[in-house]
């Protein structure tokens, strides 16, 4: 039986590919198997720092909270706790901007944890 090679479909898969890899370095934009192994990695790196990212900003949140609590007389988990009890139902996104953004806001809240 013959061998089937692609032709204009396996050409057109080949430009797609170099073409998504522009802005990479030397083979790695010009060679096709290269620019493949490479863009394999990336998309890798890319589905799994989607996930890391969350991480990464949950992290920062608290210690920002952390930081601002602290400078309140309260200690982080002590903060969420009375938080918790007082039925306060802010997130630690907000909290974090909170304390950034407001920090009289923020002595308040954390006033309010404190009595809880």
């Amino acid at each position: 039986m013959a061998r089937v090679k692609g032709g204009p479909q396996g050409h057109r898969r080949h430009k797609k590919l170099l073409k998504s890899a522009e802005g990479y370095v030397l083979t790695r934009r010009k060679l096709y198997r290269r620019a493949n192994e490479t863009m394999l990695t990336a998309l890798w790196y890319a589905f799994r720092d989607r996930r890391v990212r969350k991480r990464e900003l949950r992290k920062l949140w608290i210690a920002r909270i952390n930081a601002a609590a602290r400078l309140n007389g309260i200690s982080y988990s002590r903060l969420i706790a009375g938080l918790k009890k007082a039925n306060v139902a802010l997130n630690r996104k907000m909290l974090a901007d909170v304390a950034v953004r407001d920090p009289q806001a923020f002595s308040k809240i954390a006033e309010i944890a404190k009595a809880a």
